[in-house]
């Protein structure tokens, strides 16, 4: 061992416990690592920085614009959301029809922006069927990890390991290459989450804190659309209650109103239906098809403009809207504001009509309107402005041009018509034209520490490769492993690598281990192709802990304590790496063709 092997070792070990132990942001440790490489002159700087404009930093940050442009319109939680009205009657089918979304969802999207969307409607309906929300979370947060690989943008690790390739002297890899492997591994790990994981999961009671229902119930109005297919469909059909938690508490017919609707009341046209809800539940009618939220007056106000915020604004003691109404107020015409939804402080009132309500101080109105009127709006009104509730998705009418933008950059860059960032980036470009994003979120949009830190390890996997660690470390297992056959050394690589991608990041053990197995399989003269493969497919095997970002949203709500994940995780990724260590070589012979 040279002392730049030892040296860059060294470094592999202290990314290790800096990445496990989390005391420094991921950015932060490896940037320092990446100094540890050029100072003592590992790499030259241009080597080491090569990474930062290499095509996979281009390609995985086009692909967070794209997933930011289908968040913020709201288009998964549409597809949550059917599903939600789909299964609210049968709470079992509902909650593996959510894992199987997940699953299907994060085959294209982020799996943390899906589990982000997902949970609070899995956490909805552990309330509504008296499920203990540990019983679902934990499952559905590795629902939407198991698919990482079916694509090529299933993972950012898929795309930083093809990235990697070229400099190896290997082809990246192809769009659906992975699918093989992905589809099956997939299909076994959902029934392993269906019928084997509940069983496993501890009961931690109801999973939800109280803090979740203290919250504001607000009041608001609601339309059918003139073209509405939800006319004529009972109260009970509709499943308002099941798939958006909101409950309807009257309804307006003409010069009638009809307070406490029966489940069988049947819509009709015109109809106008009082619901309370949380401010979440109330803005997440925008995506009920055939539903709208009624604004205060005519003409509402533009929810698809640029600058456009939702706030939660409550009435002050010497507010002018005090003991008022929004029509006596001409509240939206002066302010450009329109009221979607009004809490009262007064729970023995009820609010049947939100242009009749006399205001008291205490009431919270759900506003939405123009950025740059907000602080004027509570100053001139007597408002306290609250929460900021722009978070959720205020374009929910673009979806469709979101997710037909989303569907042609995947089409082009799969069919190989335009190259993999070439085509992530026309997206990009493509939302912002369309109104589907403004400039300022598609910069917010991009992780840059997740940039940062592929960029730092591409060049940590140049320094393994040019120091000869990775030579060095792969004629270690080929000395040791190698008698036992060529498929025990792919089973250790990727054993390897699903132990290293729990401690750290998946994509920081993907390219510690890559050029070591590269060169253990150039040094056995075997295909290296199956040995990549296995090494990418196991750094998403990050089951056995709560630090995969998607297991982190469930472990507060679910009450899990850190063995749970190894208990329920730990089957899941032995039979995850079985399979994969079974089926590469069936797909890749170990043997060089011809």
């Amino acid at each position: 061992m040279t002392l730049a092997v030892g040296y860059v070792l060294g470094l592999v070990l202290v990314a290790v416990v800096l990445f496990a132990i989390d005391a420094l942001r991921i950015d932060v440790a490896a940037i320092l690592l990446l100094l540890a490489l050029v100072v003592p002159g590992i790499l030259t700087p241009e080597r080491a920085l090569a990474g930062f404009g290499s095509d996979t930093i281009l390609t995985l940050a086009g692909l967070f614009v794209l997933t930011e442009g289908v968040k913020r319109t709201g288009l998964v939680e549409r597809i949550g959301l059917r599903l939600a009205g789909f299964g609210g009657t049968n709470p079992r089918g509902f909650f593996r029809l959510l894992i199987l979304a997940g699953t299907s969802i994060s085959a294209f999207l982020s799996n943390t922006v899906t589990a982000a969307v997902l949970v609070p409607l899995a956490i909805g309906g552990a309330r509504r069927t008296n499920t203990p929300a540990s019983k679902v979370l934990m499952p559905l947060a590795f629902a939407t990890i198991l698919s990482g690989g079916i694509t090529l943008i299933s993972t950012s690790t898929n795309l930083v390991v093809s990235g990697a390739l070229p400099s190896f002297g290997l082809a990246p890899i192809r769009f659906f290459e992975l699918a093989p492997v992905g589809l099956v591994t997939t299909a076994v790990g959902l029934l392993y989450l269906w019928f084997i994981a509940p069983r496993l999961v501890p009961n931690r009671g109801g999973g939800v804190g109280t803090t979740e229902d203290a919250r504001r119930r607000f009041a608001a109005e609601i339309v059918l659309t003139p073209s509405s297919k939800l006319i004529g469909r009972t109260l009970a059909n509709l499943q308002l209650s099941d798939a958006l938690e909101v409950a309807v508490v009257g309804i307006r017919r003409g010069s009638r109103r009809l307070l406490r609707p029966r489940a069988g009341e049947r819509l009709q046209s015109g109809d106008e239906l009082v619901i309370e809800g949380e401010a979440s539940q109330i803005l997440g009618v925008k995506d009920y098809e055939g539903l709208d939220l009624k604004p205060d007056e005519r003409p509402e106000s533009d929810s698809t403009t640029a600058d456009v915020q939702m706030v939660e604004a409550m009435v002050l003691p010497d507010s002018v809207m005090t003991d008022r109404t929004l029509r006596e107020l001409r509240f939206q015409e002066r302010s450009g504001f329109t009221v979607l939804g009004i809490h009262s402080a007064n729970e023995a009132r009820n609010i049947a009509n939100l242009s009749r309500w006399r205001f008291q101080p205490g009431d919270v109105l759900l506003l939405q309107g123009p950025t740059d009127r907000l602080d004027r709006v509570g100053e001139d009104r007597g408002l306290l402005l609250l929460e900021d509730r722009s978070s959720h998705h205020p374009r929910s009418r673009k979806a469709p041009i979101a997710a037909t933008i989303f569907a042609i950059a995947i089409v082009l860059a799969a069919t190989g018509v335009l190259a993999l960032p070439v085509a992530f980036l026309a997206g990009s470009l493509a939302l912002v034209l369309t109104g589907c994003l403004r400039p300022d979120e598609v910069y917010a949009a991009i992780d840059w520490r997740i940039l940062v830190l592929i960029a730092s390890m591409l060049a940590f996997g140049a320094a393994m490769q040019d120091s000869g660690a990775a030579r060095w470390l792969a004629d270690l297992v080929v000395l040791h492993v190698s008698d036992h056959g060529p498929h025990a050394v792919l089973a250790a690589f990727a054993v390897l690598t699903a132990l290293l991608t729990q401690p750290m990041s998946n994509q920081a053990a993907a390219l510690i281990v890559l050029p070591v197995a590269i060169a253990s399989a150039q040094s056995l003269g075997l295909d290296p192709r199956p040995f990549v493969i296995a090494v990418t497919l196991s750094a998403s095997c990050s089951f056995l802990t709560p630090l995969e970002p998607a297991c982190v949203l469930v472990w507060g709500p679910g009450r899990y304590r850190f063995f749970d994940f190894v208990r329920v995780g730990g089957p899941l990724t032995a039979v995850c790496l079985l399979l994969t260590i079974f089926l590469v070589p069936i797909f890749w012979p170990l043997q060089p063709a011809g």
